[in-house]
Formats: C-alpha cells, structure tokens, sequence
C-alpha cells in the first residue's frame, strides 16, 4: 500500500504504454497521409521508372510481355527533334507565363494589402479564375484569339495594328497560352504572397515613413526583402506547375496534338501521344522522367539564385 497522504501510483505497464503513445501518436496521426502518398504518388513514380527501361506492350501484355532494353528509351528520345522541339516549347511558354505572372500577383498582393473597402469580397474575387473550369478557359480563349471574328484582333484593329494569326505564329501561340495560364494562376499566387507580406512588422513601415521613404522603396527595400521566402515557395510551385502544363495548350490546339506543326507541343502533350497515341509506354516513361529531371534543374537552380541573392544583400548591410 501507498504511505498515507501521497497519491496512489500508477502501475508501471501504465506509465510505460502512456510515454509510448505520447512518442507514436504524432506518428500514427501522419500515417494515412504517408500511406496514401506512398500507393499513389511513390509506387507509381518507380513503376514508370521501371517501365522506362523496357519496351512495354500494353495491348499484348500477358502474351508477349515486356522487353528489357535498358537505356535504349532514352537515347533515342534525346536524338528525337520532336522530343527537343517539346522541351524548346515547354522552357519557352514557362518562361513567358510565370515571370509576367510573378509581377503581377506581387503587384496586386500589394494592392489587396491596403485598407480598402470591400476587401475580403475582392480577396475572394482574385480567385475565381482559379475555380473556373478549365474547359471553359481554353474555349474562352479560344475565342478570343481566333483571326477572323476573335475579340483580341478586333481591339489590335481598332487601335491601328494589323490582325495576328494566333495558330500560325510559334510566339503568338506562346503568348496566347501564356495568357491562358497567368489569367488562371495569377490570383491564386497573390493571395499566398498577400499573406506573406501581412505577416510582415508594421512597425518596420513606420520607421520607414518617418524616416522619409515613399512607396516604392518601401516595397523594394521591406516588403520584398521580407517575402523572400514565401516568393521562393511561389516560384517553386509554379516552376513544378509550369513546366507540366497540358490542359491549357491541349484545350487551345485546334489542329492535332500540338499543332499542325508541333508548333505548342509541350513534353507533356508529347508524353500523352507516345503513350496513348502510339502505345509506347516505355518511351513514354523516359518523358516523364526526363520531364522530372528538367523540374529538379530548374527548382536547383531557383534556390541557388535566390540564395545567392540572400547572401550579396546581407553582404551589403
């Protein structure tokens, strides 16, 4: 028995099992997702890795079955022009999408971030771009940039320029889908860099006012400096976002996968015919991880840009 006037005490088994439910129970909270994860998203990433080194008949799966070939998949892709003109089409609207879009949501993060009226109802209007059907988008704009009865030709006409043949020009065609994208994923990066920059001290744009700073070298000099993080997460996002894009040059193509010409054949479109198209799904599978490589390149070479600019602005102070 227990002295009198001390508490009983708890069996040891007791105590044991509630110092290890303390340690699992983070983990077992977890657990679903990482499960879930794991036969989703892990299992079939190297399955394709697997299937990249075979030649896999699909159709005769159970009679012929697969032929190891090893790298044989990948070096024909990389002496493939098609496979080249894909990479050259992806990198090109990427690139035309996401800097126009990354200066636009700042902008209009910075301008949500002021005392307006009605903010949270246009907090929320940013984002129905990005709800909106992605059908709807490239028939929308389908129509905007169609040549002959298209809105965006019928303004270049009113104000004095020539109309422009929006499925025959390879730039034209980039900025038409650039456009498709940044009109959808615009809103959606403002509000994740608008609740970076409310994050910010306001005590810091107070000193900055009285020590006579207007606007803009508030914004170049606090709210910038600030969001770096939250604008190398954005920048991540989109480059793993961007260099993916299939819906929008898919539901603008109007003649064929990727146009008559190839002209906007991204790597994904070009996955999607070798594998459903020509039911090649080894070479298919080296698409998708040479598409995976390029993404890890280029997300490498964001953070070591943005690193590197960290670090010449903390040399300088």
């Amino acid at each position: 028995m227990d002295p009198p006037g001390e508490p009983p005490s708890r069996p040891l088994r007791t105590s044991r099992f509630g110092r290890f439910d303390i340690k699992a129970s983070p983990y077992l909270y977890v657990a679903p997702f990482f499960v879930i994860f794991g036969i989703f998203g892990v299992y079939p990433m190297f399955r394709t890795l697997y299937m990249s080194f075979f030649k896999w008949d699909l159709v005769n799966e159970r009679t012929l079955g697969h032929k190891f070939i090893g790298l044989d998949n990948y070096a024909k892709l990389l002496d493939d022009p098609y496979y080249w003109n894909a990479v050259k089409n992806t990198v090109g609207i990427f690139l035309l999408a996401t800097i126009p879009q990354m200066i636009l949501a700042l902008l209009l993060a910075s301008a949500l971030n002021k005392p307006l009226r009605a903010r949270t109802f246009l907090r929320m209007s940013i984002l129905i771009p990005n709800a909106t059907s992605v059908a709807a988008v490239g028939i929308i704009f389908s129509t905007l940039y169609q040549r002959d009865f298209g809105v965006v030709n019928w303004v270049l006409e009113k104000v004095g320029l020539d109309r422009i043949d929006w499925h025959a020009s390879v730039w034209a065609e980039w900025v038409a889908i650039s456009s498709m994208i940044d009109w959808r994923w615009t809103g959606y990066n403002a509000l994740i860099l608008l609740a970076g920059m409310q994050a910010v001290p306001r005590d810091l744009y107070e000193a900055a006012t009285i020590d006579g700073a207007n606007w803009l070298r508030r914004f170049f000099l606090i709210t910038i400096p600030q969001l770096r993080p939250t604008i190398v997460f954005v920048i991540i996002t989109a480059t793993i976002g961007g260099l993916q894009i299939f819906d929008e040059p898919r539901l603008y193509d109007q003649n064929g996968l990727g146009g008559e010409d190839q002209q906007w054949m991204t790597m994904t479109i070009y996955l999607y015919k070798l594998g459903w198209n020509q039911l090649n799904f080894g070479r298919a599978a080296a698409v998708a991880w040479l598409l995976f490589v390029v993404i890890v390149a280029v997300g490498l070479l964001n953070l070591f840009f943005t690193r590197r600019i960290a670090s010449s602005e903390d040399g300088r102070r």
